[in-house]
């Protein structure tokens, strides 16, 4: 049996918040960093070098927001860990691709591809009317044992509900104002050749916000480090996809009501200007979002959150699937559909399934929408 995220929740000021969030959910946040040591062990790096790696991110960390060093901070003394740990949890994509630069090593660095379909149904395409945004998260199969459900009471600004890795600050969400994120791997010619603001904070800023403006502000403007997709929607009936190079946003749109997103750009601006590097080890990108696609089009202002579900359950090509089980990848390392996330957040609704093609049973998270709730 594959068992629920745990819903961990936080409050108070961001050390409070971390220190109550790294108390809870210690077991798991121990699991993702010894995981991800053993990994960068692998090339080579010992405890020195990832800390040497780790440390040039925490002063972009506290760059972008003292707040979220201070939570980082928190969540290690919860715990009981070395802010090391915690850190590259918040960093991993970034720190795992920085761990060898040469063209080899970068090459056993991208073995294992932060794969996603993402996917908004717009309002007139959904059978209630509402926005439903969705993701299925491909990463390592391990990781269904360190994701949480984190619920973010703030003091300030809209709580948040948010999908992530245990010790990482967002993934997938959504806020009490509306606003909604998901991310998909993306990779280009222009990766690393500055150091940018980690993923997990730039999804976490965008959660913070309480206006659709800021979030795709956040998104659209954040130095990277590294390509990457990004959806943001509201659900008043907004929704736009961001394909961010390191220093250059394209956008997406959706047609006839749907937004589908897989892990290769599609933008004819962004296809003129870069060079996508990601499809070699992710050719089942090029068909998974036409897949979904597909599936949802007859359903065109019939689609509920069961009719998303099915979509992202579709095993066409399996194992290289929408949802995919348990498999080597072309490195001959195990990965899989980590995790499903539906959500509606008009009604304040999550629903994740780890492992779902091994598990098709959901679990509900939910956010109370009267809190913070205004117009976008």
């Amino acid at each position: 049996m594959v068992e629920p995220c745990p819903l961990i929740e936080i409050s108070g000021t961001p050390r409070e918040r971390g220190r109550m969030y790294g108390r809870q959910a210690a077991g798991r946040i121990r699991k993702g960093i010894a995981h991800y040591t053993e990994q960068l062990s692998t090339m080579d790096l010992d405890q020195r070098a990832v800390r040497d790696l780790v440390a040039r991110f925490m002063p972009r960390i506290a760059a972008f927001d003292t707040a979220y060093a201070e939570e980082i901070a928190g969540i290690a003394e919860g715990a009981g860990l070395d802010l090391d740990g915690v850190a590259l949890l918040n960093a991993r994509t970034e720190i795992l691709k920085l761990g060898k630069r040469e063209a080899e090593a970068r090459q056993e660095a991208a073995r294992n591809p932060d794969g996603c379909t993402g996917v908004v149904v717009m309002p007139e395409a959904a059978e209630a009317g509402r926005l439903i945004h969705a993701q299925n998260w491909d990463w390592k199969v391990e990781c269904a044992e360190t994701a949480v459900v984190v619920r973010i009471r703030q003091d300030h600004g809209p709580d948040i509900l948010t999908f992530t890795e245990a010790g990482g600050l967002a993934r997938s969400g959504f806020n009490a104002a509306g606003i909604a994120i998901s991310a998909n791997y993306l990779e280009s010619d222009r990766d690393y050749r500055e150091l940018g603001v980690p993923l997990a904070l730039i999804r976490r800023k965008a959660l913070e916000q309480e206006h659709l403006a800021l979030a795709m502000h956040t998104v659209y403007t954040t130095p990277k480090s590294a390509a990457n997709n990004m959806i943001v929607s509201h659900c008043g009936g907004v929704a736009i996809d961001f394909e961010c190079a390191p220093d250059e946003t394209f956008q997406v749109h959706p047609e006839r009501g749907l937004l589908v997103h897989a892990n290769h750009f599609v933008s004819p601006v962004a296809l003129a200007k870069l060079r996508d590097t990601g499809i070699v080890n992710t050719p089942d990108s090029l068909y998974r979002d036409i897949r979904v696609r597909d599936l949802l089009v007859p359903q065109l202002g019939r689609i509920t959150r069961e009719t998303v579900k099915a979509a992202l359950a579709d095993d066409f090509g399996a194992p290289w699937s929408v949802c995919r089980p348990p498999r080597k990848n072309l490195s001959n390392n195990l990965s899989a559909t980590v995790a499903a996330v539906i959500m509606e957040p008009a009604l304040g609704i999550m629903e994740v399934a780890p492992l779902p093609a091994l598990n098709r049973q959901f679990t509900t998270y939910r956010l109370d929408m009267a809190v913070h709730r205004q117009a976008a």
